[in-house]
């Protein structure tokens, strides 16, 4: 436990020492005693901080986010999509955490893929190229396979070497951090941070195991192999192990790079407007969708055609889920808010005493400021504060099996945003959920007593015996959005909360002791 305190120590340190309180503050002032601790963290006798003082602050931030881990590359890759939020030009600096990473030497490369595949394997690999991207959990490199007597480019996706160690030390202590904040606020209970931070790290650990995005990418290729326009990269199992990922080489552009796009005479607006609409048919239709659609993981190939990669974190809804989301979206579009109110009862989002008119007004609140508005329009930091506010208000808990959806659905815009800011998000989802509520034949008000809430399962799995059940555990976190409690994960849950109490405890006690003993001798 003190190991994982002085991991967080660090951790914050780090964050003191990069300006980011500074940044923050120009859109949420921070209270004094943030201030203070922050001050006090960042202390130093060194002249190194003046050096950085050298860098803008975007510059500063990113740098921050990188050397603290994977666990705040992902925040800074999220923040990338928003500039309404953290402006232009502090979301472009940010752009770098995306793939644009350090990577680690060809030979470390080499010998994982050798120690992984086989010698075999490993020699029948033509033209291994240097790292062509490097993010925060692996790297690819392009090379060349024989399958089945043709030659074909592939990208192989390389796990960088400790990454679980390292990614489980910050996660610890990003828990104890989410423990330290429900002990001291109270409010914060019902957002169930520990349980959050909990499921993140088990979901992020099967990330780690490229077997199991391997089979996720395969699922989502069958998925939506007949949807127009959208295309998943093949796998190829022999060149595939728990390090080592192999799959179709993609030649295409970046959706980041608009002007590339447009000297193709590419149509970014359809893009724009295609890839929320692919989102949220997967959502709805499929309940199977990918949960990091930032834009270093969204390519278009020479076809026009979109085609995602990164497939470690991917999100899952059951039928009841898929439901409740397309009503909930559904009624925002149609201005019904009451309906919107009733949905969420129905799915019991909000205690069931909460007045449904009340809790209509406030999501009025929140939908008509932005009904008809391009996204360029509407400030995405006010709406999140707004959202919040009534979520707290009618004491709605958090639901964990769509905070990726929510998380995703948030990113996806900043993407459409970056593409083409006059796209209507209302006005291009409508289509999808008015479709898919259509064919959907079991009226909303029976939904509860004709749908089970199960999980699925991993569709044409290839035969890997020890991870199967991994893989299943896994998909079961996602569909339930809850850490079973026949589960080991979840008695693992408990002993982490009762070690974290202990530590509070004994902490509490130990500082009590030195107070005592500083008041008799002085």
């Amino acid at each position: 436990m003190i190991r994982k305190l002085f991991t967080l120590l660090k951790l914050g340190r780090k964050v003191a020492k990069s300006d980011i309180l500074k940044i923050t503050s120009k859109f949420h002032r921070p209270p004094l005693v943030i201030k203070i601790l922050f001050k006090i963290l960042s202390f130093s006798f060194s002249r190194t901080q003046q050096a950085l003082t050298s860098q803008d602050e975007g510059e500063r931030l990113s740098s921050a986010l990188e050397g603290m881990g994977t666990t705040f590359i992902k925040l800074g890759q999220f923040l990338a999509t928003r500039p309404d939020i953290i402006g232009e030009e502090l979301s472009k600096k940010l752009e770098n955490l995306q793939d644009k990473l350090p990577p680690f030497s060809i030979n470390q490369a080499k010998e994982i893929i050798r120690k992984d595949l086989g010698e075999n394997t490993f020699n029948s690999i033509i033209n291994l190229s240097e790292p062509v991207a490097a993010a925060s959990i692996a790297q690819v490199h392009k090379a060349q396979i024989d399958d089945n007597g043709t030659l074909k480019d592939v990208a192989i996706k390389i796990l960088r070497p400790d990454i679980k160690k390292i990614f489980n030390e910050e996660i610890d202590a990003m828990m104890l951090f989410a423990f330290l904040v429900e002990s001291l606020i109270k409010k914060t209970r019902r957002l169930k941070l520990v349980e959050v931070v909990f499921l993140l790290k088990e979901i992020t650990n099967l990330e780690m195991d490229l077997r199991f995005e391997a089979a996720a990418a395969n699922e989502y290729a069958q998925n939506t192999k007949n949807d127009v326009g959208f295309r998943v990269p093949e796998i190829y199992w022999n060149f595939t192990s728990e390090n080592v990922m192999t799959l179709d080489w993609i030649d295409g552009v970046s959706i980041r790079e608009t002007e590339e796009l447009k000297k193709r005479n590419i149509d970014t607006s359809k893009i724009a407007e295609d890839i929320i609409q692919n989102f949220l048919r997967h959502a709805v239709r499929d309940g199977f969708f990918h949960a990091d659609m930032h834009q270093g993981n969204i390519f278009v190939d020479n076809n026009g055609q979109i085609v995602p990669i990164d497939f470690g974190i991917m999100g899952r809804l059951d039928k009841m889920s898929k439901r409740f989301l397309a009503e909930i979206l559904f009624g925002f579009i149609q201005r019904d808010y009451k309906k919107v109110a009733e949905v969420h009862l129905i799915a019991g989002l909000v205690p069931k005493n909460v007045p449904i008119d009340d809790l209509a007004q406030a999501l009025r609140s929140i939908g008509e400021p932005i009904f008809g508005q391009a996204v360029k329009d509407i400030s995405g930091g006010k709406l999140l504060k707004q959202l919040f506010d009534v979520t707290e208000k009618f004491n709605m808990q958090t639901q964990p099996q769509l905070l990726m959806l929510q998380k995703t659905m948030v990113v996806v815009e900043g993407v459409a945003r970056k593409l083409n800011p006059n796209t209507n998000i209302w006005t291009t989802s409508k289509p999808v959920l008015e479709n898919w509520l259509k064919e959907t034949k079991d009226p909303l008000n029976t939904i509860s007593e004709t749908i089970q809430s199960t999980s699925e399962v991993i569709k044409r799995l290839p035969e890997f015996p020890e991870i199967m059940d991994k893989a299943n555990q896994a998909l079961t976190y996602l569909a339930s959005g809850q850490i079973p409690q026949n589960s080991n994960s979840y008695t693992a849950l408990n002993d982490k909360k009762s070690e974290m109490t202990a530590f509070r405890n004994q902490s509490i006690i130990g500082i009590l002791i030195v107070v005592i003993i500083g008041l008799l001798v002085f």
